[in-house]
């Protein structure tokens, strides 16, 4: 038996030699206390130099590769890889875990830092997106996350001058982070000319925005800002690994070998050159730089860590050092002394001192070593060679012997021969050669049996024998030295002088049970002290008992080695075993603690770990497990999984509606109107649930059944019900002060609700993180926190901060079944888990648990723990056993323990002086408070029942499995389902009591009293009182369980029908037998009397028949044969004569009574049938009631009320549903309730309608419901759900809402073109050559011919030129109101306005007309909302469109700012994906919501100043328009959009909503709702397409406002002053109605505005009401004032009403500008003014405007081919041209005025000659244009113009001949008047990489001739120097509008430009700043 139990000895890590330089860099620091801190493969070290000591951090489970220190210098931060790495942050002194932050990376963490008060903790994943994460590390918590980078990233910093801002630099890249709100939004840092772009490796920050980065040239890179200023050359000569700041200065260490100190300007101070120093050597690399005072110190690529002295920089100490490149496998201990070998991939061999803990020697030699082995005399030590070869040297002085090479692969293993004669050496070529060593090493035998590699062998005492292992697992036997093999039988009795083979019959214990591979590389076996130590490949060393025969045998293992660890052994007199990584270069050194010597070490606390080491091959526990007790052993075994959890049901829904959409015959039917409620439950969950019944505060107590949670009164016998779960409830706790209840419930992602046990409300829900369930649950002492446990396979525990619905730590709890959790009352961070063969007791760290096993002492085994509770102090608790005991723990010791019941303890509770416990033995005991004397004891039996009981107790002494105390009683709860009360002194009152474990199908109710008959699996047959007192009247055994029971028509006879095919009947008085009978072998379903005087009996079986008895004579008269499969329900006809059947395979089948004959009846016929009683759920009456999903679930039972006007249904997901009866046609409509939690079996009516009864299965409840029939409509708050369709009628149709919905919003950065262009982009073209060129002409450089002339004609020469070097944004015409509303507001008590358009929110100022811009925003606005609360005066929050939400920057993002500062308060990246459509605040201001464009229109709630996602669910498959908080409330919204109202309640983390109810209005249908407006009361109004207003109280529909506008109802605004409610819609102007309307607080009176627009329709999206003012916003672009009294409008803004706006001229000398646009209309602005001062309706689409030279008149070309030329005086038209068929694209008046030239998409510019007059008779054309024309303009003499084409050619022509010029020597020559062209050399420069799929579409030359501005389809302004003849030439871009700029130009003198939107059709004005002089 010995080798069943793990050894009871110890291994506690001693000593690691190495350090982790390679692949890792800045990972060696000085603490606080002056120690060193590193780390080594999984293990962080802190080494103290002056006392030679090393402690250990073991909280990683794999390879750790970052390390950052915090600013305190006490605590560490580490990162490690692996499939879900984690990082640690801990105590660099107690060395003890501070936190743990995990969940979030994948494949590793790159990189660490703290900021500057360590507060906040970055770190950089090494998944595909190098994410970023930001941390509130000690909550771990995680506060913002981003994608770093496509390439790796090397380095990462805080600024630590500013906050917020982070850097980090990597493979070609530096980036410029700022955090803000929850987003990190990053600027890559400009390379410019300073210097090449190339990685960066580190950096460091410091004040004034300066970044100091070491690249890989040896570079240092020195930026300001984003720009990098200068460059430090040859800093070092090559690649510059770390930087470390401190007080003094920088260092720098690189791969040259040096070490440099700079100044705090990094000017050099001092370099350090390792190569030239003592210990140096070639090829050194400095990973890791540390300067503090005068001490520096650097780690290196091989392993070896230095310290220097400043003032001695010479004299490096060398202080730790270790193996490095390659894998290190090779190990030899010293046979007489403490010293170890080790020799590996780097070819170095060295030997080290155990005792000394240091190298003391090393050599080098020609070939990577694999294998060592010492001589038995300790003077020779043999090494193996990756080549095949062999040398021997001499220990002392490491001088070779001799090298010997007769193998042409790899030596694997050698060994000496205990007689010191032989060596044996086993190769890569399956042989083992032997040498004499005394024959200087002559070959002396050969063992050649082995098919693979040698990997191990042994020799025997004697010499005499050798054993191998080979790579396939074979073990061979060798007689020695000639090697001839032998089999096992000729070694009986042979000893072998040591073990270090893997397979033999003595190890087959480190093979686990069920395996044959063999992972292990290493053993090495203690013989004298019985254990074996192994090494494997998953990094962990185990120690077994030695010899251990069987698999799987138990060990203690031991983590540390990342990898594989390729070697182990113990030293030579067994105090230390030694071990060496393969890839981790490691050697560490173990001290053994024997049994003997364990008792010293109990003080010394287990070391933390987050490895579970009882995972699967728990090290402890025995193999041959306790006979559980076989309660907890099928609670063990039930699962709770289910085929399809409630949560799929919408999905199925929806992928089962495609099919259905036929169904849509069912438009106007409606739900029917009865409804019914719970009243009262039979039953408690006792069978597999514990400690779930307690007192509330008002001494109600609340229990759990089925998907109910309870509050049942005990003096008036009533209970209330919390029906908040749709599914089993598990578990239940109760808050400290006995408010507040949590019960966790089954489900795909469980959720568990806290609600009050006083108001039955949710107060918070806590989902994501549980699956399948939650069995355990508990409140911390002072009620903040939850405890929670789930039932997945890891157990998972889960602590929250249940008000917030935070998830704060998590942790894999045990892979064994959890029973408990508790709560220590004295520090909210501990808590206890116990469950299977565990007691594990936890402290939080961060977001993990850590936890730590309870010792039993040695020898005792692990114990299953039932329940568990703490005692009188912090460090007792007592937990209570499956075999009966109570241990009493003192911390995680055993103190003892005390036998309590017989059985297990399944139940305990604390009191203030003592303890009661309950057992399986039915006996409650009381306790003192120690557990020393059991004071009292209760045996819960009949006789002691008190007459008040609602019930019989079923046997005495039932299985206790709950227990609580409070008001002088104690609460039992017992598995058989009962509730009992027990004085003090002794009689126990029944309180409730339902069926015990099984499933409950038969029920009955009585033909004329209250009560009903159920029988269940539970062999039991029990009748119950529906009358208020609601008890179980009798029970009576039976031999069988039973499906089915029926009350004779008389109900004096109850029918029973059992499981094994038999029946009987019973006296319903006496429940004793009348007759029985046994004709069937399978499952007797359903049993009925037929009417009248009961003369038949009919009896249905599972084997497919119905047997007729008759009553009175006892015989069987017929039987009914012809079904297919088992019968389900029969029903008689009311004449008993005609017997209606359902079977298996859905057949509705006719029978004749008595005899049984089988009838074929028409399915007309069947509804004129008059039935008795109808349960068929078959047929065409009830076609309807069968679900969408009907494939996944049965509907299992019906029940139809005696006035046939509602049938009742019970299905296989545990709804209750209520139809109109009849229920034709598929998919009929319904309401539904939920409460039970698996299959409904069977429901029944009473005798006259007024309950339902309802049988639940596995829940075992019986739940009363009562009837509301029409009369009684007051809404309840159970009212149900709807049906699973919606009705498909439509729900109304508009234009504009349809365009809103439709709406694609594409990110600006995928653009495509706006013109449809072809060929190649210029910048892509090649360039021509020069005639000269072609015919190699050298022309001199100095020529004597004219200079060339200007490029362009200047109109300010004379004037010095100054370049214009920036442009400020100064007006934006524009507001977009077309597909986005709700988005005006009044600010500052209506001095300012606050709207969007483009990509700008814009604050305007009534008074003045001045606007101020927010310009932040990457991407187009597309919602808006002002802070109501005063706290929060101006601060605005606006949402934008993105692409995928990937929390990237071009992700969907809200932003949250101040109107008057336009400072950015917070930054939202959301995961709504395409954008977010609306925003809204609460109450306080402090949450905000908003509504996303994904395809389930998420819903998210915000902490917007933590930038904390509160909570998000989805919203609605079809679109949301918006979403709104009530005004009062920070919990309460209501979202409206297509088809759609929804009354949304945040409860914690979780979205809880309702659907709008219509039913109580006759004929009201769901509409599309478009606003939302509210009242007190919980009133709300929505308004709808068609014009109506719903109002709702609460979210029931109480009455429509009928045509509150003609068209729909666009927008509604809720005045929070005096409630008044403003709505504008969409509708003609008439004499009463208007737009705009004042509505009072109950939107019964009100008051049309009129807008005076002079528009057919007026379109209002958006309005607001100031004081006496009514802000209005409309579909076209205008923002209007109308006063409250007067009615008076005042029109503030204008803007384009379609887009794009193509045409766009400046006055030749006016501020004024002209604009032509889509929507028919050319506009006159004037930016002096900032307003609209004209606009001329042309009635069709303008493409092109152009001013005359002189400004008086204006030309106009259109869409459809016309032109108009007007006088600008009179606005009259002077003359119209229509030559052409397609849109006209430029128009230009020559500079002389003579001629005008219109541009056509016919490919043709016409000229016409204006001095003819009016006529306008074209003169010529330019001919071979080979594509539309873009853009023309006229040379200054007015004799050429240059034409650029949509394929990419520009081409010039003559004037007026139109014949094109191609000699480029006069080309060259030619002086524009103006340049608008694209194309040309002179600009190749404005073409920039991104424009594969997009063109820069419009440009503008300046006046003066030298600064050139560029629109293009990414929405980008550009200012460039003009001529820009450079590929790719330098710019400044300026940001704000949408998609599409269109046209861009110059306003005279240059003192403005303006740009053109195409998406936006908005007009930007910015100032231009020019150079000084």
């Amino acid at each position: 038996m010995a080798d069943r139990t793990a050894p009871n000895c110890h291994l506690r890590l001693e000593w690691v030699y190495g350090y982790r330089g390679h692949q890792c860099r800045n990972n060696l620091y000085y603490t606080a206390a002056k120690e060193i801190v590193y780390f080594v493969a999984g293990v962080g070290v802190v080494y103290n130099t002056r006392e030679h000591k090393q402690k250990f951090y073991l909280g990683h489970n794999d390879d750790i590769i970052s390390l950052a220190l915090h600013p305190e210098r006490v605590l560490v931060a580490t990162g490690q890889v692996g499939k879900e790495p984690y990082i640690c942050v801990w105590d660099s002194y107690t060395v003890q875990t501070v936190s743990i932050l995990k969940d979030v990376h994948t494949h590793g963490i790159a990189c660490l830092a703290f900021d500057v008060d360590g507060q906040r903790l970055v770190s950089v994943g090494l998944d595909s997106k190098n994410t970023i994460c930001v941390w509130d590390w000690r909550k771990g918590k995680l506060l913002a996350m981003a994608p770093g980078h496509t390439d790796r990233i090397f380095d990462i910093s805080w600024d630590l001058y500013q906050p917020n801002k982070l850097v980090s630099c990597g493979v070609k890249h530096i980036k410029f982070w700022s955090m803000c709100g929850n987003s990190l939004t990053p600027k890559r840092g400009v390379f410019g000319k300073t210097g090449d772009l190339q990685t960066i490796l580190c950096l460091a920050c410091t004040r004034d925005e300066l970044t100091y980065s070491g690249a890989l040239n040896g570079d240092i890179y020195v930026w300001k800002g984003l720009n990098l200023t200068r460059t430090i050359q040859g800093a070092h000569a090559a690649g510059i690994f770390s930087m470390n700041a401190c007080e003094e200065g920088f260092a720098t260490g690189g791969r040259d070998s040096c070490v440099r100190l700079w100044d705090l300007n990094f000017k050099p101070i001092t370099v350090i050159d390792l190569r030239e120093t003592d210990q140096g050597y070639k090829g050194l690399s400095v990973r890791s730089v540390c300067w503090r005072g005068d001490h520096i110190l650097v780690g290196t690529q091989d392993s070896e860590i230095f310290e220097i002295v400043v003032h001695e920089r010479n004299k490096p100490f060398l202080i730790m050092q270790g193996h490095c490149e390659g894998e290190l496998w090779a190990l030899a201990v010293h046979p007489t002394k403490p010293l170890a070998i080790t020799g590996s991939d780097d070819r170095s061999v060295r030997i080290w001192s155990l005792v000394d803990h240091a190298l003391i020697a090393r050599c080098n030699m020609e070939e990577p070593i694999r294998c060592a082995a010492v001589s038995t005399d300790g003077i020779h030590l043999a090494l193996g060679m990756k080549d095949g070869s062999f040398t021997v040297l001499r220990v002392r002085d490491m001088t070779e012997v001799v090298h010997i090479k007769d193998r042409k692969e790899t030596i694997h293993e050698l060994k000496y021969s205990p007689d010191g004669n032989f060596l044996a050496v086993g190769s890569n070529d399956s042989c083992v050669d032997i040498y004499g060593v005394v024959q200087r090493y002559k070959k002396v035998g050969e063992c050649t049996g082995s098919l693979s590699f040698i990997t191990h062998m042994d020799w025997s005492l004697d010499s005499k024998f050798l054993q191998t292992n080979d790579g396939s697992g074979k073990r061979m036997f060798y007689r020695m030295p000639g090697g001839k093999d032998v089999s096992k039988d000729d070694l009986k009795g042979v000893q072998w002088a040591r073990w270090t083979c893997t397979s033999g019959s003595e190890v087959n214990g480190i093979m686990p049970k069920y395996s044959d591979v063999n992972d292990v590389n290493s053993v090495d076996a203690n013989f004298g002290g019985q254990v074996l130590v192994s090494a494997d490949d998953y990094g962990t060393v185990k120690l077994f008992r030695y010899p251990c025969l069987k698999k799987g045998a138990k060990f203690r293992k031991y983590l540390g080695h990342s990898a594989h660890v390729t070697s182990v052994r113990w030293s030579h007199d067994y105090q230390w075993i030694i071990s060496v990584g393969g890839a981790d270069h490691s050697v560490f050194q173990w001290k053994f603690i024997p049994d003997r010597k364990l008792k010293d070490v109990l003080h010394i606390a287990p070391q933390e770990s987050l490895i579970d080491s009882n995972s699967d091959d728990s090290d402890t526990d025995q193999s041959d497990v306790p006979e559980l007790d076989s309660e907890i052993e099928q609670e063990t075994q039930t699962t709770y999984r289910r085929q399809v959890y409630k949560e799929d049901l919408p999905q199925l829904k929806e992928q089962c509606k495609e099919k259905h959409r036929s169904a849509s015959s069912k438009r106007r039917e409606r739900p029917p109107v009865n409804s019914i409620r719970l009243h009262f439950v039979h039953g408690y969950r006792g069978y597999d649930c514990r400690s779930n019944l307690f007192y509330t505060q008002t001494g109600e107590i609340v229990y759990h059944v089925a998907a109910v949670g309870v509050v049942y009164n005990r003096q008036q016998n009533t209970q209330r019900f919390y029906l908040g779960h749709n599914d089993d409830i598990l578990c239940l706790a109760i808050h400290p002060l006995k408010d507040y209840v949590a019960t966790g419930q089954v489900g795909r992602d469980s959720a568990v609700h806290i609600w009050d046990a006083e108001t039955i409300k949710p107060l918070s829900i806590l989902k994501g993180q549980h699956q399948y369930g939650v069995c355990a649950a508990d409140f911390s002492a002072d009620g903040k926190r939850l405890a929670t446990v789930g039932i997945d396979d890891n157990h998972t525990v889960v602590l929250w901060d249940w008000k917030k619905g935070e998830k704060l730590s998590a942790v894999r709890g045990s892979k064994e079944k959890i029973f408990a959790v508790k709560m220590n009352p004295f520090t909210p961070d501990k808590l206890i888990t116990a469950g299977i063969k565990h007691l594990k007791f936890w402290r939080r760290a961060g977001g993990g648990l850590i936890g730590r096993k309870g010792c039993a002492g040695t020898g005792s085994k692990s114990e299953t723990m039932m329940c568990v509770v703490y005692g009188w102090t912090e460090e007792m608790s007592f937990s209570g056993t499956s075999t009966g005991d109570v241990c009493i723990w003192r911390d995680l010791f055993l103190m003892k323990t005390v036998k309590a019941h017989d059985g297990p303890v399944f139940s305990m509770h604390a009191l203030d002086k003592g303890f009661v416990t309950g057992g399986k033995d039915g006996v409650v005991a009381l306790w003192d408070d120690a557990f020393e004397r059991c004071l009292k004891t209760y045996a819960i039996k009949r006789a002691a029942l008190a007459p008040g009981s609602k019930g019989l107790l079923l046997e005495d002494n039932p299985s206790i499995r709950a227990i609580s105390l409070g008001h002088g009683h104690i609460l039992v709860g017992t598995k058989n389902g009962e509730i009992l009360e027990v004085d003090k002194s002794g009689p126990v009152t029944l309180l409730v009591q339902g069926h015990m474990e099984g499933e409950v199908w038969g029920l009955a109710t009585h033909p004329h009293l209250p009560i009903c008959a159920t029988v269940s699996e539970d062999k039991t047959l029990r009748i119950w009182d529906l009358s208020p007192s609601h008890c179980m009247l009798a029970v009576r055994k039976l031999k069988k369980g039973g499906r089915c029971c029926a009350f004779s028509p008389d109900g004096k006879a109850l029918a029973v029908g059992l499981n094994d095919g038999s029946f009987l009947i019973v006296n319903t008085d006496t429940m004793e037998d009348l007759v029985s009978f046994h004709h069937r072998k399978d499952v007797v379903s359903d049993i009925r009397f037929s009417p009248g005087a009961g003369k038949y009996l009919a009896v249905a079986s599972y084997d497919n028949f119905v047997d007729i008895y008759n009553v009175k004579s006892s015989k069987r008269v017929g039987v009914c044969k012809g079904s297919s499969s088992y019968i389900t329900h029969i029903d008689w006809d009311a004449r008993g004569k005609l017997l209606q059947v359902n079977t298996g395979a859905k057949e509705q089948l006719f029978f004749e009574a008595p005899r049984g004959k089988k009838q074929n009846i028409l399915s007309q016929e069947v509804e004129k049938v008059s039935w008795s009683s109808w349960t068929s759920v078959l047929g065409p009456s009830c076609e309807g009631i069968w679900p969408v999903i009907g494939e996944v679930s049965d509907v299992t039972a019906a029940s139809l009320t005696a006035d046939g006007k509602v049938l009742a249904t019970g299905d296989d997901f545990g709804f209750v549903k209520l139809f109109r009866y009849p229920v034709r046609g598929k998919f009929g409509k319904f309401k539904r309730y939920v409460a039970h939690s698996s299959h409904v079996t069977n429901l029944r009516w009473v005798h006259d309608d007024s309950l339902l009864v309802t049988a639940g299965g596995l829940d075992t409840s019986l739940m009363l419901w009562t009837h509301d029939a029409e009369g009684h409509r007051e809404s309840r708050q159970c009212d149900s759900e709807e049906s699973d369709l919606d009705s498909e009628e439509d729900g109304g149709y508009d234009s504009d809402v349809t365009r809103e919905n439709e709406m694609n919003y594409t990110v600006r950065a995928l653009c495509t073109n706006i013109r449809p262009m072809v060929g190649i982009k210029p910048h892509l073209q090649q360039k021509e050559l020069s005639l000269d060129e072609r015919q190699g002409v050298v022309r001199p450089p100095v020529s004597r011919a004219l200079p060339p002339p200007e490029k362009l004609q200047t109109n300010n020469v004379g004037k010095k030129k100054r370049p214009i070097e920036d442009l400020v944004l100064e007006l934006v015409f524009g507001y977009r109101g077309r597909d986005c509303r709700n988005n005006v507001h009044y600010l500052n008590d209506c001095a300012d306005i606050l709207y969007h358009a483009a990509s700008v929110g814009i604050l305007y100022n009534v008074a003045t007309g001045s606007q101020s811009f927010y310009q932040e925003h990457t991407d187009d606005i597309l919602c808006l909302t002002i802070n109501q609360h005063p706290k929060f005066t101006n601060i605005v929050a606006t949402g934008q469109v993105g692409d995928a939400a990937d929390m990237s920057a071009t992700a969907p993002s809200i932003h949250v700012w101040d109107a008057m500062t336009k400072q950015t308060h917070s930054v939202l990246r959301c995961y709504h994906s395409k954008g977010v459509c609306s925003v809204s605040f609460s109450a306080t201001g402090k949450l905000l919501l908003s509504v996303g464009l994904d395809p389930e229109h998420t819903i998210t709630i915000w902490k917007w100043q933590e930038g904390a996602k509160i909570a998000s669910k989805a919203g609605h498959n079809q679109r949301i328009f918006v979403a709104e908080f009530r005004p009062d409330s920070d919990t309460q919204f209501v979202s409206v959009g297509v088809k759609h109202v929804r009354f949304w309640t945040l409860a914690g983390r979780a979205l809880l909503s309702k659907k709008g109810m219509l039913s109580s209005i006759e004929d009201a249908r769901m509409q599309t709702m478009l606003a939302v407006a509210f009242g007190a009361g919980n009133l709300t109004f929505t308004g709808t397409i068609s014009g109506d207003v719903c109002v709702w109280k609460d979210h029931i529909l109480s009455r429509i406002v009928a045509k509150a506008h003609n068209g729909p109802v666009l927008t509604m605004y809720t005045t929070l002053r005096d409630g008044l409610i403003v709505t504008g819609g969409k509708e003609r102007p008439t004499k009463e109605g208007g737009a705009v309307k004042l509505w009072d607080q109950e939107l019964k009176r009100c008051r049309a505005f009129r807008l005076e627009t002079g528009q057919l329709t007026d379109c209002v999206r958006s309005v607001c009401r100031g004081k006496g003012k009514i802000l209005v916003g409309t579909r076209n672009a205008e923002i209007i004032e109308v006063g409250e009294k007067n009615a008076a409008c005042n029109i503030l803004i204008n803007g384009h009403m379609e887009g794009p706006i193509w045409g766009l001229t400046t006055h030749p000398t006016r501020d004024l500008f002209l604009s032509a646009a889509e929507d028919g209309t050319v506009r006159l602005w004037d930016i002096a003014d900032k307003k609209m001062l004209n606009k001329v309706n042309l009635g069709h689409a303008a493409r092109t405007v152009c001013y005359s030279p002189e400004g008086d008149m204006v030309a106009i070309g259109m869409r459809n081919g016309e032109f108009i030329i007007l006088l600008v005086t009179s606005l009259k038209i002077w003359g119209k041209k229509r030559d052409r068929r397609s849109a006209i694209q430029d128009i230009r008046f020559s500079p002389d005025s003579h001629f005008l030239a219109v541009g056509s998409s016919e490919n043709a510019v016409d000229f016409y000659d204006l001095t003819m007059g009016p006529s306008l008779n074209r003169i010529s054309y330019c001919k071979d244009i080979p594509s539309f024309v873009l853009q023309i303009d006229f040379s200054a003499d007015s004799r050429y113009v240059q034409v650029s084409t949509g394929c990419y050619k520009r081409l010039i022509y003559e004037v007026p001949s139109g014949k094109l010029l191609t000699e480029q020597a006069l080309i060259d020559r030619i002086t524009w008047a103006s340049w608008t062209s694209v194309l040309g050399d002179e600009v190749v420069g404005i073409w920039s990489r991104h424009n594969e799929k997009s063109d820069v579409t419009c440009a503008s030359v300046s006046h003066s001739g030298i600064s050139l501005v560029t629109g293009d389809d990414f929405g980008t302004v550009k200012l460039f120097d003009f001529p820009c003849p450079e590929k790719f030439a330098k710019h400044k871009r300026f940001l704000g509008h949408s998609a599409h700029l269109t046209n861009i130009r110059f306003t005279s003198g240059d003192r403005y430009v303006v740009s053109a939107g195409g998406d936006d059709c908005s007009l930007f004005v910015w100032k231009c700043v020019h150079m000084p002089h």
